[in-house]
């Protein structure tokens, strides 16, 4: 374990552990749903392409950076176990530079927000609240194994979805655009179960309560892959129901390669989770899209 107190001082940030703090990484989700949203929506891209473009880099490098940098921040003493390179833990980011980023992208997120109308403002408020919600002190969510990756998963997800539709259609989006945008949300709880293997020992020693530490890495892998499925399973039926048989078969097949991969998931949860997560999560946000263009010809 790094001790936090002996490490070299240092007076401003590295501008390359500025950029891990808020980890590239991890922006394609939001910035993918909420052209999912831009999609199913109706319009055409192309004739509000400014609000697009706005929209994708708020959901991403803005809103999402931002929540990794406040994550970041609040596990300073978990990653200091888990993963003790990580920039603050390692002295690169010193002092509470960590935390004034965070706040200074807070502040960021909602000021480009605004420009998005009052349906894009009210999702960053959101959006920035969730942040917040899941890794600070007193709330804390992330502690909980189901109701962190829950908030993650609909924030990433269902959000940005919906806003994208809303920004774009200038109001609510309809009833079948917000039901398979939550169902897509609640299936990314397992997801993030899965991103939960990595930080095993931490979360244990920190009395951080995930899946993989309250269930054991096999029991959770089980629950990830069965909360991924079943809505799938949901949207594939509403779709033939609402006479949309064609994107119904697409997504079927890109279900059927999931639970391939799950398969060799569950050989070894905790060794393949990063696999499946570059495998078997790429077919799920490929049916995101496939249903988003369903949900356009309605």
């Amino acid at each position: 374990m790094t001790d936090l107190a002996n490490l070299p001082t240092r007076d401003f940030p590295e501008p390359a552990a500025m950029l891990r703090l808020i980890k590239p990484i991890t922006w394609f989700p939001p910035m993918w749903a909420y052209l999912c949203g831009v999609i199913a929506s109706g319009v055409a891209p192309s004739s509000q392409l400014g609000l697009v473009i706005l929209g994708v880099i708020l959901a991403g490098p803005i809103v999402c950076g931002m929540s990794q940098a406040a994550n970041d921040w609040c596990d300073r003493h978990v990653d200091a176990i888990n993963e003790p390179d990580r920039p603050i833990p390692s002295g690169r980011i010193p002092g509470r530079w960590g935390l004034w980023i965070a706040l200074a992208m807070s502040a960021l997120s909602l000021f480009v927000g605004w420009f998005l109308g009052p349906w894009g403002f009210g999702a960053t408020i959101l959006g920035v609240i969730a942040a917040w919600t899941y890794s600070a002190e007193p709330v804390r969510m992330k502690r909980s194994g189901w109701w962190g990756p829950g908030l993650v998963g609909l924030s990433y997800e269902s959000l940005p979805w919906f806003t994208g539709a809303a920004v774009l259609s200038a109001g609510a989006p309809s009833w079948q655009i917000v039901v398979i945008a939550l169902l897509y949300g609640i299936g990314a709880h397992g997801i993030m179960t899965l991103n939960d293997f990595k930080a095993l020992e931490g979360d244990r020693q920190m009395g951080v309560n995930s899946l993989p530490v309250t269930l054991g890495p096999e029991r959770a892998a089980k629950a990830a892959c069965w909360i991924m499925a079943v809505p799938q399973v949901v949207v594939i039926a509403l779709l033939v129901l609402w006479d949309k048989p064609i994107f119904a078969l697409a997504i079927s097949a890109a279900l059927a390669l999931q639970i391939w991969a799950m398969t060799v998931l569950l050989s070894d949860p905790k060794g393949r989770a990063p696999w499946y997560n570059g495998t078997g999560v790429t077919l799920y946000v490929s049916g995101m899209m496939i249903a988003a263009f369903a949900l356009r010809s309605l």
